[in-house]
């Protein structure tokens, strides 16, 4: 559930419908979040709505998608400003295979780790559990059961940072929907293992 008690703020507002419980996102074509690395372009025009946090925190959310054009993307993303965030979502790229994987950007310049997986895989739950700078990013296809995709760090992180979910449609087609549910902000659960 999306807490309204919350502060929520759109970076680039996307036609939507909100309730509680529900988030859908139709996404603008040519939107996109990516900085420096290999490509030689930036782009920071994606759809994103976000809360702040201070304190150690676990985000945990469903995203489901048809994907309509290729690089169509959805998921979390977690924020210091343009040059430091992360995103994590499956990215749609041909009939057959999508991309489950997150993005790091630290200091302008993105990192891409990414798995392979089934076209027809259209629904993922994600979970990010914050300590200060470091993320523990997990997925799961059925919100029980959960696998970690990376643990990272963001070197900018000043103490506090903005959470929530994103979308995105990097090619020039019409865009695509993408709808969140089972929301939930809390304290981090992340235990430290030796």
């Amino acid at each position: 559930m999306f807490d309204k008690r919350r502060a929520w703020i759109w970076l680039h507002e996307p036609k939507h419908e909100w309730n509680d419980a529900v988030l859908r996102i139709s996404t603008q074509a040519e939107t996109d979040f990516w900085q420096g690395t290999h490509y030689g372009f930036r782009r920071d025009n994606g759809h994103c709505l976000l809360t702040d946090v201070e304190e150690d925190f676990s985000l945990v959310v469903r995203c489901s998608a048809e994907p309509c054009n290729r690089y169509d993307q959805g998921g979390i993303m977690l924020r210091i400003d343009t040059e430091n965030w992360i995103k994590i979502g499956i990215e749609a790229e041909s009939r057959t295979v999508s991309r489950l994987g997150s993005v790091v950007t630290n200091l302008g310049y993105s990192d891409w780790a990414t798995v392979d997986i089934d076209a027809t895989i259209q629904s993922m739950w994600y979970r990010v559990q914050g300590k200060g700078a470091d993320f523990l990013i997990e997925s799961s296809e059925n919100g029980k059961s959960w696998n970690q995709m990376r643990m990272a760090h963001l070197h900018a992180y000043p103490g506090r940072i903005s959470v929530g979910v994103y979308a995105c449609s990097p090619s020039n087609g019409e865009g695509c929907d993408f709808v969140f549910d089972h929301l939930t902000l809390g304290s981090s659960q992340w235990e430290d293992e030796i």
